[in-house]
């Protein structure tokens, strides 16, 4: 379905249709206005400097990270919603440097909602943004918030982690072929304890793991269980896996990092843009385009583009869904 939304300056002199799931190319003229109405449905996301280059090696501008949110709106979401969520921002671009804001700007529009979460390690607490639609995504993107990253549970339970998360972080020489292989030992390991787990790319040279759970269970769960499986990995396989965060033990080794299973830990999220020297996406990847890839030592198949991403989920819908729907248990003993 598309959705329709109209782009338009304070002054009206300036006219462009932006369809999320239809069009192209997001159409903006050379010498566009520097702020800018997007509609969606009754609320009115006001965007600034649309033309602003924010990744240079591809001359990817706002603009066009505004223009893939939108159009993978439908599929992301579903990941998003009711998770508290940090925002990761590039005011000027991937090559300027990046702040970290937690605490949802006080200069939101009222329409964006906030998630309390008081076991943050602030003694306060913090009222994180609760992105739910398109407009708040779309909003987020206008920030120069290029990347994605939702806390690990949903309101009203942020006390319950709905998933289990392997991100496999590889040491040169070794890469996301490698980082790869070690995703289908670890597939193999789940499936051996009764758990399916569904992988995707990084954005980078390594691979995230997820497991979906969305049962009652607690960090001290989770965080307990994967760190019992990286140890495990890494007996099993001690010259290719580490299991703990030293980078001088991780050379040529891909490390399994198990301590993202945390409240207050986030990792990409599917389908997140990543702040790379190109826009790429993390994005979620078959068994099969695994295997593949390892048997032919093809790294390159396993980088992905936004326009590559929006034309896989047309073809393939959302390879990521089962991990907020299926329903699992942790085994009691590992």
């Amino acid at each position: 379905m598309c959705l329709g939304v109209s782009i338009r300056d304070t002054d009206r002199n300036f006219r462009a249709t932006f369809r999320s799931e239809c069009d192209e190319r997001m159409t903006v003229p050379a010498a566009a206005p520097s702020s800018l109405h997007f509609r969606v449905g009754r609320r009115v996301v006001r965007l600034s400097n649309v033309d602003k280059v924010l990744y240079p090696a591809a001359d990817f501008t706002k603009g066009d990270v505004i223009r893939y949110y939108a159009r993978i709106a439908r599929v992301v979401l579903p990941h998003l919603r009711g998770r508290p969520m940090t925002l990761k921002r590039y005011p000027d671009g991937v090559d300027g440097g990046c702040f970290y804001e937690k605490r949802c700007p006080s200069h939101r529009p009222t329409w964006i909602g906030t998630i309390r979460h008081d076991r943050d390690k602030s003694s306060d607490g913090i009222d994180y943004c609760r992105i739910n639609d398109v407009a708040s995504l779309l909003w987020l993107a206008n920030l120069a918030s290029l990347e994605l990253h939702p806390l690990l549970a949903k309101a009203p339970h942020l006390d319950r982690p709905t998933h289990v998360v392997f991100d496999l972080d590889p040491g040169a020489p070794a890469g996301v072929i490698e980082a790869a292989e070690i995703a289908i030992g670890l597939r193999d390991l789940l499936s051996d304890l009764g758990l399916a787990s569904f992988a995707k790319t990084s954005g980078g040279k390594g691979i995230h793991l997820a497991v979906p759970l969305n049962t009652k269970v607690t960090f001290d769960d989770t965080k307990r269980f994967a760190r019992a499986v990286a140890h495990l990995m890494e007996r099993r396989m001690p010259d290719r896996v580490v299991s703990k965060m030293s980078k001088t033990l991780r050379n040529g080794k891909v490390l399994i990092d198990w301590s993202q299973n945390d409240s207050h830990k986030t990792t990409a999220a599917v389908y997140s843009l990543r702040a790379r020297q190109r826009p790429t996406v993390s994005t979620p990847v078959t068994w099969k385009e695994l295997e593949s890839a390892v048997r032919r030592r093809d790294e390159f198949a396993l980088i992905f583009g936004a326009q590559e991403v929006l034309d896989r989920v047309a073809s393939k819908g959302d390879l990521f869904e089962q991990v907020f729907k299926l329903r699992q248990k942790l085994p009691t003993n590992i």
